[in-house]
């Protein structure tokens, strides 16, 4: 039985990773300060092979058991909470990286980075492949994540160099599934917390900006092959579908079967203008692509994790 730790255990993509672990026979040390994470997500976890340890990543830390691998999740994900939280955001992205990529060095444990497609910022190649290098604003109000995520890629290609950690980087595009918090700000939740009350759907600028959305048991699959590769450089792992804000939106009413009308409000700053991965390597590579189209994650997210907490009123 290998032994993984999951940072950031209790949100949304690391409770889905944690479940997927357990099922295939893993024990499981579940690490994260619920900022973003809810005991909700893993409340219903009654394996004994699973620990939940309430720890902040900013600060050392220290595991007698052996550990043979390392997902390192933790970090505000949504623009609603790196603007609550930037310089957290950034110490995640920097401390955090470091003390887990020690962890990962002392145990001799491969270590897998979620990174994310905001290190490409709002790119000048489309769809974007692995050895694109972006277009980010720095300063801007998205910089504190992009930042960190750029600078923990950075930081784990310096550790497998010098240190000869055995490390890989996931570059994850927008995904979706049950266990989203209805608040984050982000489009699919907040569109199916919109729909499901019949208020209306607020879609930003014009909608003609576009996204491609994973369901999360793909992306989670996809975490997991690249984990037990032996690929070290950076690998997209999302939805090469790409499809307007708008259409999305007019696919949630239809998922729901609202009665929603749809608004248009401001575009914020440095809102991506486009956004699709490039998943050759990832094909080529991890023989990995999703399975899960739009219409059918939707139906299983409304499915699991129902009405009630798709619109918040448990939160």
């Amino acid at each position: 039985m290998s032994t993984c730790v999951v940072t950031g255990g209790a949100g949304f993509l690391g409770s889905h990773l944690c479940d997927r672990l357990l099922a295939e026979g893993h024990r499981v040390i579940c690490i994260d300060n619920l900022d973003t994470g809810s005991l909700q997500n893993i409340e219903h976890v009654g394996d004994p092979e699973f620990l939940f340890l309430n720890q902040d990543l900013t600060e050392p830390l220290f595991l007698e058991e052996d550990v043979d691998l390392v997902y390192h999740l933790a970090s505000p994900a949504s623009p609603i909470d790196y603007a609550r939280l930037p310089l957290h955001t950034l110490k995640v992205g920097s401390y955090g990286t470091h003390h887990m990529l020690g962890l990962a060095k002392e145990k001799r444990a491969r270590f897998l980075l979620a990174s994310t497609s905001e290190v490409y910022g709002d790119p000048q190649v489309h769809p974007q492949p692995e050895d694109y290098w972006g277009h980010v604003n720095p300063i801007g109000p998205r910089g504190v994540y992009d930042e960190a995520k750029r600078y923990a890629e950075a930081l784990t290609m310096a550790y497998h160099r010098q240190q000869g950690v055995n490390t890989c980087i996931a570059r994850i595009f927008n995904t979706f599934g049950a266990r989203m918090r209805p608040h984050d700000g982000r489009a699919i939740p907040t569109f199916l917390r919109q729909a499901l009350q019949d208020k209306p759907v607020t879609v930003f600028g014009d909608g003609s900006q576009t996204r491609s959305f994973c369901y999360v048991d793909d992306l989670i699959r996809g975490l997991k092959l690249l984990a037990e590769s032996e690929v070290h450089l950076p690998v997209n792992v999302g939805n090469p579908k790409e499809m307007t804000l708008l259409e999305l939106a007019e696919a949630v009413i239809e998922a729901t079967e609202s009665r929603a009308e749809i608004v248009f409000e401001a575009l914020p700053v440095d809102d991506p203008q486009v956004r699709q991965p490039d998943i050759t390597r990832a094909k080529q590579l991890l023989n990995w692509e999703p399975q899960v189209d739009l219409a059918e994650g939707l139906r299983r997210t409304i499915d699991q994790a129902g009405v009630e907490r798709l619109v918040g009123a448990s939160d």
